[in-house]
């Protein structure tokens, strides 16, 4: 005789699956260790907890507690005296500032690489996308996940499980515009000033031994800052990070919020330069100026950075969670001065409508874009020949406040950053 036993449990559902997986996270059994320290709060071994995600970042404000009586009753089973109760607390629910079709879109275009995606609206911080590719199902681990599958997504080389807008990564040339800001900032840099033409490599003097500068192409006019951000020439940036110096790059770089955790709900990593926060070379500090060297940037840091030259100077900090008043949360007071950050600004926005511009291809007629590509190498040792590379572009389009930072792995034999620019070029149209 076949028996069948059927549970009504409650459970959480995801319906966006792959979509918002990163960005929301799983929940699943507690585990012993996390037991340990959370016994004390009323969880018990038959908890279910937020694992990562929105899920953990709001673990107390999602999580429902168990309602519980003490009662005497006689060998009937009949109540005679209730001795104490805790009433259930059901979870609160969470409104977040994502929107799902801006979600779905950036999610559709980079599905297939290794990728992070940050939407944000400049004006107020409110974050409208957070996507990382190759993603999960987050159902797969409320609904229970099989041995099978958890350990296909563990062994994945592509890291699926790995949340890659809470990682750090090289910014290459997507950092020029951050260089170019504290130099006028601090009164280093003349943005019409001619820092010379070097052809494809350079070095300062032959103290560097072998080791040169190269940039990808050359150009005519005059090397000062907007072409150079226009050409995204490596050469003129490693000039200026070379006239700000060292102390003063460190103190700038700590000034935006280099080696601080941005403080929201996300659970972002630190973005980092040099050791311990110097730079301990000219030869790293030349690399530091077009993204290279030691720099680590994470991509929700990189949004509130680039929202400073939109924001007259401002760096405006990124949330998730929905307010009834969206008004903008300033993080970074004046970090770069009002006229740097517009500068910045009117160049960018000519590194998409110029001709020669790298982004030019993003070019959308009647839009207002502005933004800047970057292609940073990534190789294990100096000897690596091979190595591979990031690509990003960072762009934002002023009709509609809207400021994307996307990053994808692996683009070295796909076209580099330029990889990038008609997928994002089908968002903004």
């Amino acid at each position: 005789m076949l028996h069948i036993k059927i549970i009504d449990t409650n459970t959480r559902i995801y319906p966006y699956g792959e979509k918002t997986a990163h960005l929301l996270g799983y929940i699943q059994n507690i585990s012993a260790d996390e037991l340990k320290d959370l016994q004390k709060d009323g969880y018990n071994q038959n908890s279910i907890i937020g694992k990562s995600g929105v899920e953990k970042q709001y673990e107390n404000t999602l999580r429902g507690i168990d309602g519980t009586e003490i009662i005497i009753v006689d060998n009937n089973g009949v109540q005679k005296e209730l001795l104490a109760k805790k009433e259930l607390k059901n979870g609160e629910d969470v409104k977040l500032t994502i929107d799902i079709d801006l979600q779905n879109q950036l999610y559709e275009q980079f599905k297939n690489d290794k990728s992070v995606q940050v939407a944000m609206n400049y004006k107020t911080g409110e974050i409208l996308a957070l996507v990382s590719t190759p993603t999960f199902n987050s159902n797969d681990f409320s609904m229970g996940i099989t041995t099978n599958k958890w350990n296909n997504l563990k062994n994945n080389e592509s890291k699926p499980l790995y949340n890659r807008f809470q990682a750090t990564f090289s910014p290459g040339s997507s950092f020029k515009p951050v260089i170019g800001a504290i130099g006028l900032s601090t009164g280093k840099l003349n943005p019409e000033e001619d820092l010379g033409k070097n052809g494809k490599s350079w070095q300062k003097d032959s103290s560097w031994g072998d080791y040169k500068v190269t940039t990808l192409k050359e150009y005519g006019g005059t090397s000062n800052l907007k072409n150079a951000l226009i050409n995204s020439d490596n050469i003129y940036f490693a000039k200026v990070a070379i006239k700000i110096g060292a102390k003063t790059m460190e103190e700038q770089l700590l000034k935006i919020g280099f080696n601080e955790s941005v403080p929201n709900n996300i659970g972002s990593s630190k973005s980092t330069f040099g050791s311990n926060s110097k730079i301990e070379t000219e030869v790293e500090l030349a690399d530091t100026g077009y993204g290279q060297g030691k720099v680590l940037v994470n991509p929700i840091y990189m949004a509130s950075v680039y929202s400073g030259f939109l924001n007259e100077g401002n760096m405006i900090l990124p949330y998730i969670e929905y307010k009834k008043t969206n008004e903008a949360q300033i993080w970074k007071q004046q970090v770069f001065t009002k006229d740097a950050a517009n500068t910045i600004k009117e160049d960018l926005i000519q590194v998409v409508e110029s001709e020669e511009g790298t982004a030019h291809s993003v070019k959308i007629a009647e839009k207002n874009i502005g933004g800047k590509t970057g292609t940073a190498e990534i190789k294990q040792s100096k000897d690596d020949q091979e190595g591979t590379e990031i690509g990003w572009f960072n762009v934002f389009c002023e009709e509609d406040s809207l400021l994307i930072i996307s990053m994808v792995e692996d683009v070295k034999n796909k076209g580099g950053s330029h990889y990038l620019l008609p997928k994002i070029k089908n968002i903004l149209e």
